[in-house]
């Protein structure tokens, strides 16, 4: 039921429907976290600064602490729950913590959405583009070091595969 106060939102969250009636001002952070209890997302700076609330609405990283609820009706919202099956979160996960690129965790869930952007649209990256692709993501804690080298060794390990067909059949 709607009101005049509220506004009906339709969209898909992490591969599920979902209809609810929201204030036109509810940011899709909190109507995630209030209203979906998925507190996975976390808001650091309210401002679209920081990074921590970084999702994917229709395939493109999104600041969700900007982004009203009522502006995605209609879109397919993935938050950090939703990545479960997905290999290659499943890898970034693996290489943070190998690499040791978390402390707090606080800025994680928006770090991993962040990294999966990067190795899947950006699979030739080098340091430096890895970094600039960091630069709307801030860690207080690690120094990005960690996080580098754990986005790196994913990109290096699809590189690696890729190249491997290649080489056994040059070799036959």
């Amino acid at each position: 039921m709607t009101d005049i106060l509220t506004q009906r939102i339709e969209l898909r969250i992490n591969c599920e429907q979902v209809s609810a009636a929201v204030e036109p001002r509810t940011s899709l952070a909190d109507f995630l976290r209030e209203h979906q209890m998925l507190c996975g997302t976390n808001l650091g700076c309210e401002q679209g600064v920081c990074g921590a609330c970084t999702l994917m609405v229709d395939g493109m990283p999104t600041r969700s602490c900007i982004t009203s609820a009522v502006s995605c009706s209609g879109s397919d919202v993935q938050s950090i729950e939703g990545f479960d099956g997905d290999d290659v979160m499943n890898e970034l996960r693996t290489a943070f913590t190998a690499e040791h690129a978390l402390q707090c965790g606080y800025c994680t869930p928006g770090m991993l959405v962040t990294a999966r952007d990067i190795v899947t649209r950006l699979p030739d990256a080098d340091d430096d583009r890895v970094r600039l692709e960091l630069s709307g993501n801030l860690c207080r804690c690690t120094g990005y070091v960690g996080i580098v080298r754990a986005i790196r060794r994913v990109l290096d390990a699809h590189r690696a595969s890729q190249r491997a067909p290649l080489a056994a059949t040059a070799a036959t």
